[in-house]
């Protein structure tokens, strides 16, 4: 008899044990909320001794107030969020906030087509990194922020062993990781980009390597594929956008936009080379005229052929052209020169254990969206931050967790993944919050509505919560682009008010 050891055959990797953070509260009211109700309960007694009619009309006051809070739909908003939002979005809209115009008879000085919403500010800068390649740098001055591009040619899972993905996987968590390392970062974001392919590269690549004594033969079937094979393709297009703070961490002070691009410029080649482990492919800093054609066609993808038909002739396109010229913004969808587009944002991200292509059918093109963006973007925390935020999550799980006499299934699993959480940050992983924008482009009104059916449908075999961005579909329009937008830092509403309802 053999009695050489069996190894049962592993099973494919899964991933997960990402959760959301949590907001403290009783009842699941949130920080505000509980605040409130404990406001209202020690008013509730001190009126109750002058008149129990007053007292009673202070509960009411105060539960009217906590209503809106109470309920909550399946994205996990409340009332009092949705009424904000509607009230925000007809404020707007009185005030001819949701029109763009822009061009020479615009009111726009200089009859210039800029970017319109959250990037009207931006500004680029050329610059170039330590080996010398040219780069340009996205500047928002409001917030502060500078934003450089990767361009990405990925390398596709196709034919593809199941260990060299666990590889190259593991390589993208620790690089996400070492981003809370890297000096000044504030955001990441990585944006696939499917699109139609209108054969002008193929094309110009046949035509300039071609040669003049080839046989008659081989240029006929050349001139063939080059005709026949844009038909019916597609082009996948990858952009990782790095944004980074222009205050000095030593100083406090702003740095200037030199300053920011020469340091940005050093760390450029060390980001890329680790980059290329993960299977995206060699990755080189995006130029002026590349960032700027891209953003151009995103918002009137009829420019498109053009473009490439023009590509490395004429002059560039100057970053002040790059917006649309009219751009009318719905309740529940963004219309921008030749282009409609529909935008949603995660909610909930897959639940338990995923394989490595849970995202792969809605990243890949699909014949009922002309263009269609999927950004995923990444903040990125510091070692000291990291650790606040794993034990305060750990302790809300606890408290959530008890507040039942008998623990449901899910807060029993959140405590779990809150636990382990903190284990592996204090065992020395990262931690960054991460989210997902999802933009489908079509070239009419009567397409918007199969196209919002197709993501849904993509969305829910990726297992995926979706919901789309009503009320603000100009601004996650902008946040699919390849900019680096971090949306809280645009925000007027303080960061702790929204983490506490």
């Amino acid at each position: 008899m053999d009695s050489t050891p069996t190894t049962e055959p592993l099973g494919p990797r899964t991933y997960g044990n990402w959760r959301k953070p949590l907001s403290p509260g009783i009842g699941g009211i949130g920080a505000a909320g509980t605040l409130l109700l404990f406001t209202g309960m020690l008013l509730f007694i001190i009126v109750m001794f002058v008149s129990m009619v007053m007292a009673v009309g202070v509960a009411v006051v105060f539960g009217i107030a906590l209503l809106p809070l109470v309920f909550r739909d399946k994205h996990g908003r409340n009332g009092l969020q949705r009424i904000t939002a509607r009230v925000a979005w007809i404020r707007g809209k009185l005030a001819g906030k949701h029109l763009f115009r822009s061009g020479p008879l615009s009111e726009i000085p200089a009859g210039t087509c800029e970017l319109p919403g959250v990037g009207a500010a931006s500004s680029v800068y050329a610059s170039t990194d330590a080996h010398g390649r040219p780069f340009a740098l996205v500047s928002f001055p409001g917030v502060g922020h500078h934003t450089v591009v990767l361009s990405c040619e990925a390398d596709g899972a196709s034919l593809v062993d199941g260990d060299q993905i666990d590889t190259w996987v593991g390589y993208w968590g620790q690089w996400l990781g070492q981003l809370g390392h890297e000096p000044g970062l504030v955001g990441a974001s990585v944006t696939i980009e499917a699109a139609p392919d209108s054969g002008e590269r193929l094309r110009r690549e046949v035509t300039d390597n071609l040669a003049a004594d080839a046989p008659t033969v081989a240029i006929d079937v050349l001139r063939e594929v080059v005709r026949s094979y844009p038909k019916g393709s597609a082009r996948l297009s990858t952009w990782v956008a790095l944004t980074y703070s222009g205050v000095s961490r030593i100083s406090g002070a702003r740095m200037s936009v030199e300053e920011v691009a020469a340091g940005i410029g050093s760390r450029l080649p060390g980001l890329c080379d680790a980059l290329q482990m993960t299977g995206a492919g060699p990755a080189q800093p995006m130029t002026s005229r590349e960032l700027a054609e891209a953003v151009r066609v995103a918002y009137d993808p009829r420019a498109a052929a053009t473009l490439e038909r023009s590509h490395g002739e004429g002059e560039e396109i100057p970053w002040s052209e790059t917006g649309p010229m009219s751009a009318v913004e719905a309740w529940d969808h963004y219309r921008h020169d030749s282009g409609w587009s529909v935008t949603w944002s995660m909610s909930e991200a897959p639940r338990g254990g995923v394989f490595s292509s849970i995202l792969l059918r809605l990243v890949l093109p699909h014949a009922d969206i002309l263009r269609k963006r999927v950004t995923l973007v990444y903040r990125p925390h510091d070692p000291g931050t990291a650790a606040r935020l794993v034990e305060r999550d750990r302790k809300d799980a606890l408290f959530k967790a008890k507040q039942a006499k008998i623990p449901n299934a899910r807060d029993s699993v959140a405590v779990r993944a809150a636990e382990q959480a903190a284990h592996e940050e204090a065992t020395g992983a990262g931690v960054v919050r991460f989210g997902m924008f999802v933009t489908a482009t079509v070239d009419s009104a009567e397409a918007l509505k199969l196209a919002a059916s197709t993501v849904d449908s993509l969305a829910s075999s990726s297992r995926v919560l979706l919901r789309r961005v009503f009320g603000a579909q100009a601004t996650a329009f902008a946040a699919t682009l390849p900019l680096g937008l971090v949306l809280p830092s645009h925000l007027h509403v303080p960061q702790k008010l929204r983490e506490s309802i």
